[in-house]
Parts: structure tokens; sequence; C-alpha cells
């Protein structure tokens, strides 16, 4: 496209409304996106100076390794500017039964290919589902990274994902999509939106700049909703009571130099939720999820600080104040109204669980750019595809959450009350399980949010029966698996020492000491 000027279509300016993840990440995805393609868009990100980044999680999924690299920033760039660490998967403590040993693995990298019904055979539940089935178990149990620093960006031997500071994150995004992008960026409070003549959006009234005009608006402004709802009034689903968590507790947990780096986001149950554990670097997200219908505030802060205090020793407990965060679990019943597209928290958000928030923002933006509208007469249609898709992906999100609480044997009121308000879809799923495994016939979707494999590790980690008729297994199956485990284990750095050595040979900023 050198030395042409693109056609301008009849949809050519977009306005972000909002910061933060969701909008930062989108305003790199369009704009890198339009070059790539070879659209004439302009992006502008309105956000107001004042409100900060939520930051629920910090967790993604192995998806953003190709999203920074469509948008054109390097693996050690983001590593090192977002504090960010590789997430391979989850671990859950705790939620079977909560004896000792009650551990699972949900990791990145899938079982070897073929049916699983003669993998399942020869495992036989001996030993953990995950540790039969990849590599990845053995890496994560050690604390090592899925790649060598002499791989090239964003390749790996293992299947993996980040953990990584919101904050820090926005704020790269927002480098990026200015000085590289061309995105322009105005720092200034929504105070109104003028519609046109047919109810969509003409542009937003801001506090101390002109009226912004636009013909595609994205809504990124948190739960606030303030376009998608305030202004084109979608509807919210509550989803509630199928997840009851609405309350959570943070904490920036601060780790002492030279300290293991987890490979997994760390789930505890406690009675009334769950405890999450983030390793970055310099520091430890730990959170406590809760249900306010089933414990108060007070008694989750003491579950916290417990937590916190076993799981860092020598931490300053006195010295760390949680966050308190409410929220509804559920989303809305049009995401795409008129010119308004709602992405990020403004769409929904249920618990943090799994850490499926980010790659909705990245499975919108795809499918938007994807499928991008030329023109107002077919926005409509555009709408209600994106309509039918995201609802059936929210549907099938809710379900693999209760998954995890669906097959618990705690007996606590909480999880009690869990097992019983199963979903129909997925008690219907789980009775197919009891004859054969979950397989991708049963997972249609294209670019399913969580595959068939992550069932399979979810099922069996919480010790779902196996079918009871089996074929047998006609030689060893995982045998290949056991091998793999043994050869990465050796090769494979740890993390700590993977992150010290990336920081040793990071050039040293200007007025900074090593």
């Amino acid at each position: 496209m050198s030395g042409v000027t693109p056609p301008k279509g009849e949809i050519s300016r977009i306005v972000i409304a909002g910061g933060g993840t969701a909008g930062w990440l989108s305003a790199c995805t369009i704009a890198a996106r339009a070059r790539t393609d070879g659209r004439d868009l302009s992006v502008t990100l309105v956000e107001a100076p004042d409100i900060p980044t939520i930051g629920v999680g910090e967790g993604t999924w192995p998806t953003m390794r190709g999203t920074l690299a469509t948008i054109g920033i390097a693996e050690e760039e983001f590593l090192l500017a977002c504090d960010a660490s590789f997430k391979q998967g989850s671990r859950f403590d705790g939620w079977r039964d909560g004896s000792a040993g009650d551990s699972y693995l949900h990791p990145f990298t899938a079982p070897p290919a073929g049916s699983l019904a003669p993998m399942l055979s020869a495992w036989n539940a001996m030993g953990s589902f995950a540790s039969a089935m990849t590599p990845q178990a053995d890496a994560c149990a050690a604390d090592l990274a899925p790649r060598q620093r002499t791989m090239p960006g964003y390749a790996g031997a293992l299947n993996y994902g980040y953990h990584l500071d919101a904050g820090k994150f926005a704020a790269l995004l927002k480098r990026h999509a200015t000085g590289r992008l061309g995105v322009t960026h105005i720092a200034d409070r929504i105070t109104g939106v003028e519609p046109d003549e047919g109810g969509n959006i003409k542009g937003l009234h801001l506090s101390s700049h002109p009226m912004l005009e636009g013909n595609l608006f994205l809504d990124c402004t948190g739960m606030r909703a303030l376009l998608i709802d305030g202004h084109c009034g979608a509807g919210f689903i509550d989803r509630s009571q199928v997840l009851s968590n609405d309350r959570a507790l943070a904490m920036q947990v601060p780790v002492e130099a030279g300290s293991a780096i987890a490979s997994q986001t760390i789930g505890t149950a406690h009675e009334a939720g769950w405890l999450w554990d983030i390793a970055l670097p310099a520091r430890r997200g730990i959170g406590c999820v809760f249900s306010s219908a089933h414990m108060d505030e007070t008694r989750a802060a003491d579950v916290l600080r417990a937590h916190v205090a076993k799981a860092v020793p020598g931490a300053d407990i006195d010295a760390l104040e949680p966050r308190l965060l409410r929220f509804a679990s559920g989303h809305r019943d049009s995401f795409w109204k008129g010119n308004c597209l709602a992405v990020g928290l403004s769409a929904g958000f249920v618990e943090p669980l799994e850490a499926s928030a980010i790659v909705m923002i990245e499975l919108s933006l795809t499918m938007l750019m994807d499928n991008f509208p030329q023109s107002r007469a077919t926005m409509p249609v555009h709408a209600r595809r994106f309509d039918a898709l995201f609802r059936q992906r929210w549907d099938r999100i809710v379900d693999f959450l209760k998954l995890h609480y669906a097959l618990s044997q705690r007996t606590e009121p909480y999880w009690r009350d869990h097992v019983s308000s199963v979903p129909d879809t997925l008690s219907d799923m789980l009775a197919l399980w009891r004859e054969q495994p979950p397989a991708a016939d049963d997972f249609p979707l294209a670019n399913e949010v969580f595959p068939a494999a992550s069932w399979q590790y979810v099922l069996y980690g919480m010790g779902h029966d196996l079918p009871a008729h089996l074929p047998p297994a006609a030689s060893d199956p995982l045998a290949d698996v056991r091998e793999r485990a043994r050869r990465m284990t050796a090769a494979l750095p740890t993390n700590r020492a993977y992150q010290d050595a990336l920081r040793q040979a990071a050039p040293i900023p200007a007025g900074a000491n090593r």
C-alpha cells in the first residue's frame, strides 16, 4: 500500500470511550489492523484523567502472544515494562474436598493428539490427570519458564500466557498507541452523548473539549457502561444465580529478591469462595473472592490476611491494606447497539476465575476487525451476528466456571449451594461425560474460549468418574509425555533465572542505577 491512499469508507472515525486494558488494547488492535488491512481509520480514545485501572485477575490466556505480536510490541519490551511473568495455567487447591493433597492443574498445553479414551484407559486415575497428559505439569511444579531466552519472541517449548501488572500494561499500550500507531488521546470527562436523527451516537460531549464525533463508538468505560447502558439502554443479564461471588479483597504483596516465581495462577478454596495468588517478579497479587450472601467483609479480610501470612512468610500484614471490589456476575443482553460496541467490563464480568476477562476483549476485537462494517447499512447485521456469538460465549464461560464448583464435595453451605444450582446445559454435559470423555464435537464454536482440553483438565482434576467402557490401550500412549517431561525439565530455566537474565541484559535507562 506504499504511496497509495486507501479509499475512505463510510465508517472511518473510531471513538473509544475509556482507557485501561480494554480501551488501550482496543486502540492498539484497531490501529494496527487498519494499517495491515489497508483501512483508512482514525482512532481517538477519550478517558477521564483520574479513573484508576481495576486490574482484577492480572492474567492472560496464550492468545495474548498473538495479540502483542499483531500490534507490534516485542515480548521482551512487554515483560520488562509490565513486570510480567509467564503463566502456564491455573492450579486449584482445596476445591474437591479440602483435604491434604487436594490439588489439580489446568495447564495450557493440551493432552496428546488423538482420541482421549485410550489415554484415559492408560491413565486410569493413577496420579494426576495433568501430569499424565502433559509435561507442563512437571514444569509448573518446578517453577520453570516455558521457553529459553534464545528462542524467538512469543515462541515456547510449552504453551503459555502471562501474569502482568494491569496498570503498567495499560501504560505500555497507551505509549505504543499514541507514539507508534497514531492514536489520538484526549484526557477529559464525558459529560453527555449527542444522538443523531436515528438515535445512534453522533458524538460525545466533553468537559473541556469540543464535541467528539465519530462513526463507531467503543464503550470501554468499565462497569459504569456509560454508552451501552447509559445511552443505548442495553439490559443486563444477571448470572448470580449460578455464580454467586460478588466481592473481592485484593492485596499487592512485595516479595524478596530472588524468590521463586510460580508458573501458574493458584486458586485456593475457602469456606465461602476462593483466593487467587499471582506471582510477578517484584510482588504477588493475592486476593479473596467471596459471596456476600455467605461471608461478610470482615471475615473475608481475616481469611485473606491468614492466607498471606502462610503463603508469604515475613510479609508485613499490618502494612497491607486490602482493596474492596464489588461486582455483579452477568453481561449485557446486547453488546452492540446501533453504532456502539461494548468491549471489556462494560460488556460483562463474572468472577476472575480462569481469567476470561482479557481474552473476551481480544475475541471482541478480532471479530470486529475480521468483519469490519463498511457502511451504516450493514452495521445492524454485524451487530446481530456479534450479539448471537457472544451470548453463546458468555453461556459457555458461565458453564465452564460452574464446572469448577459442580463436582465439589466440600460441606460448607456456600459449596452446597453451588452444587445445587448447576445449569441444565452443564448437567446434560456431565451426564454425557459419564459415558464418553469431553471431545471437540461437544464444543463446536469457532475459537472456543475454553476448548475441550480445558474441560477435560477440570473434569478429571475434580475427580469425575471415568467412562465405564474405555477401549484398552494397545501400547502406552503416554510414554512420550513422560520422556518429554524429563527432557524439558532438564533444559528449561526457572522463571526467576529467566527474569533475572532478562533484566541483566536489558539496556540501562538514562540516569538509572543497575
